[in-house]
């Protein structure tokens, strides 16, 4: 196996991990929402759930595919080397024309039909499709994760503007309270007659109990206050954290997504390369025939000839379309290699350096093969 099948590999243990990292993490959040609705404390639910070993596993699985992702970017400009290979002959091959055209351009066709660019091209593509598949698995997680702990935040919302309105009320109420007691208080501290003390005494009491009531109520409506804002907070981290994952699965994408078509681009220019240096030998030996046969083979070979001419005037025309196409998948391409340079520059800086292992990011140190 190479070692860009290894990191392959590598990649998808490391989805795996993340994303049993991302449903633990969820499930501890979805627990506790569960136990506050039963009116359980959940203070050690929120505060297990945290973020860090997500985070670590997610740097990881990321790093590790922008890896594999500029790995590929190496080996697609290693093609554009091979293409002009092609269309040009080698040292050995003008060496040989010096003395035999013919043979030279033996030469060169055998190596053109010998050329294994297509399958590799096409083994990049597929490369590509199997990393993007990851990409979007993960995507796709994250989305699923981000949707759950969304509508679990929205109901706790309601229901902590809920708690907070009747905190308020109970405030309002022990507030109205406070002058009743004073002024009570007030009338005992002068009344002497036993009967009007015990009727003052009684409504002292009512309205004392009454105040400890709601002191009781407002404790205990304060703590699930208190409660619901600590999940909120918790959920509006874990939200941010699913944003942002999404945000670089995103980036991760484009940039992928815009190469395969350049890759794509590049396969195309290759076979109409190949095809235009063979339409190219057949027109020369057509015309090195020609010239040892008799009028009625040249009638055949002008046939033949304008055909040639005719399908060569075609391509011609089209090239230009193809020209505008590509220019475009470029264009694409910039645009998303710069917001993935933005994204994962300290990996880029590695990249074009060539200097892994000089820190303690994790990621793996291999190329691409």
């Amino acid at each position: 196996m190479s070692t860009f099948e290894t990191q392959i590999e590598q990649s998808k243990k490391e989805v795996a991990v993340a994303q049993s990292k991302i449903a633990e993490l969820s499930a501890r959040i979805d627990t506790a929402r569960a136990k506050m609705s039963q009116g359980t404390d959940i203070t050690l639910d929120i505060e297990n759930a945290s973020l860090d070993d997500v985070h670590a596993h997610s740097d990881l699985m990321n790093a590790n595919i922008a890896e594999l992702i500029m790995g590929l970017d190496d080996v697609t400009a290693g093609f554009s080397k091979d293409f002009d290979g092609l269309r040009s002959k080698t040292g050995w091959e003008k060496f040989v024309g010096i003395f035999s055209k013919q043979r030279a351009e033996s030469l060169r066709s055998e190596r053109v039909r010998a050329a294994s660019i297509e399958d590799k091209l096409q083994d990049l593509i597929a490369k590509s499709n199997t990393i993007q598949a990851m990409l979007q698995e993960q995507l796709n997680e994250l989305g699923h994760h981000k949707n759950q702990v969304e509508g679990n935040l929205e109901k706790t919302l309601v229901d902590r503007e809920a708690a907070v309105t009747v905190l308020e009320e109970i405030k309002a109420e022990i507030t109205a309270l406070d002058p009743q007691l004073i002024e009570l208080e007030g009338k005992l501290a002068v009344v002497t007659a036993p009967k009007e003390r015990a009727k003052l005494e009684a409504e002292l009491a009512k309205l004392n109990s009454r105040h400890n009531e709601l002191a009781q109520l407002e404790q205990v409506k304060l703590s699930e206050s208190q409660t619901l804002e600590r999940y909120i907070e918790k959920g509006k981290t874990w939200m941010d954290s699913l944003q942002n994952q999404i945000a670089t699965q995103m980036v991760l994408l484009n940039k992928l997504s815009t190469d395969t078509k350049q890759r794509v681009v590049l396969y195309d220019a290759l076979s109409k390369s190949l095809k235009t240096a063979q339409q190219q030998d057949v027109a020369h030996k057509i015309n090195e025939i020609g010239v040892a046969t008799d009028k009625e083979a040249q009638v055949a070979m002008a046939a033949i000839g304008a055909a040639t001419n005719n399908k060569m005037a075609e391509m011609m025309e089209s090239h230009e379309e193809h020209i505008v196409f590509a220019r475009k998948v470029l264009e694409e391409k910039a645009k998303a290699d710069e917001r993935f340079a933005r994204r994962f520059e300290k990996i880029v800086e590695k990249h074009d350096a060539n200097s892994y292992g000089e820190d303690s990011l994790g990621a793996p140190t291999g190329g691409a093969s």
